[in-house]
């Protein structure tokens, strides 16, 4: 079996509004941890919107954090960028429920993990995401912020077949002159996991990529789902995560399902672990939690949703809680990921 799984750099249009949104999370978090939050954000060339729902005491700059994300991303002319808000409070039907501790909406989340990297991660999705990780590293002078990444892993035979990267560079680089840089990029990558490098090497196959970000298409919060969590090898319950506060099972309950999948993993218990978590707006409890192992369980299925039931307080605030969410920096996860990094309090 040859499965492929993509990631894309924070240079991405999609990830400068991830990336928007979060930093407006945080910055409301640090200044009143009660906030409710659900911002997003749309890029396209120099204009922005930042739209949704704020309740919270404290006003963010909106201009000041755009800019400052802009600047940590490495886009010139941060100051030409027009931003307009679009914020008003958080619906009253809303928030009826999350105030007697209930889910902020309703819907379903997965988490998964699996025991073929150190990080139990699906392996063609960590090693895309290590390589965009060094590409940025690297600070290369000819390249520039917008990158994807795709990796094509035979499971089969355990390695890589196709290794792509897609990269924004200046107008004065040829692909023959970023190629050394990039393909030393994919090497390292595949090496760091043990890897072979005799795999097909795609590096900019239109020849040129000088155009990118919000010149190159127009950016929304929410659309990289999938690069945020497995790589595709998980289902999803299609919620986003960025610019919502942890009261939002969205992001909450895909933590959550995500420690628990990790802890099975990482007991022993199981190779692979995907974990479905369901809510019901207002309603603190799940009202479904499903594991499912695939054949690889160690201890039975019945066993691990006893571990699940006595050791885990689904209810968000109960997440919130025991994974420290009004308190985290969502600046760390919006860009490259949400699962992974043993600094994330729900990968430990």
């Amino acid at each position: 079996m040859i499965f492929t799984s993509e990631q894309v750099s924070c240079g991405h249009p999609d990830k400068i509004c991830d990336q928007i949104s979060d930093a407006i999370l945080t910055d409301c978090l640090s200044h009143d941890r009660n906030s409710r939050v659900a911002a997003e954000c749309l890029i396209k060339d120099y204009d922005i919107i930042v739209a949704g729902e704020i309740t919270s005491t404290h006003e963010p700059d909106f201009i000041d954090i755009v800019r400052s994300v802009l600047g940590r991303i490495g886009l010139p002319d941060t100051d030409r960028y027009r931003v307009t808000v679009l914020v008003s409070q958080q619906s009253a039907d809303i928030a009826q429920g999350v105030d007697v501790n209930g889910a902020g909406d309703q819907g379903m989340m997965f988490g998964y993990a699996t025991s073929e990297t150190p990080e139990l991660m699906p392996i063609p999705f960590a090693v895309a995401t290590h390589a965009l990780k060094l590409l940025r590293e690297a600070n290369c002078p000819l390249l520039l912020p917008d990158a994807k990444c795709q990796v094509s892993y035979d499971y089969d035979r355990h390695r890589i077949t196709t290794f792509l990267i897609s990269t924004q560079h200046i107008e004065e680089a040829t692909v023959e002159e970023i190629r050394p840089v990039v393909e030393a990029v994919m090497e390292t990558a595949a090496q760091d996991y043990g890897l072979p490098t005799d795999f097909t090497r795609l590096v900019n196959p239109t020849g040129r990529f000088v155009i990118g970000s919000s010149f190159a298409d127009s950016g929304l919060t929410g659309r990289k789902i999938i690069a945020d969590t497995y790589g595709g090898m998980c289902r999803h319950g299609g919620g986003a995560f960025s610019g919502k506060d942890p009261t939002k099972v969205d992001r909450s309950g895909a933590y959550a399902a995500r420690k628990i999948a990790r802890d099975v993993v990482a007991q022993g218990w199981a190779d692979c672990c995907e974990v479905q978590l369901a809510y019901a707006i207002g309603v603190p409890e799940p009202v479904s939690v499903n594991i499912e192992c695939f054949g690889s369980e160690r201890v039975p299925l019945d066993s691990i949703y006893a571990f699940v039931r006595e050791n885990y307080d689904l209810t968000p605030q109960g997440i919130i809680d025991a994974l420290g969410l009004r308190d985290f920096d969502y600046n760390l996860v919006s860009a490259y990921g949400h699962f992974g990094d043993p600094s994330f309090p729900w990968e430990n």
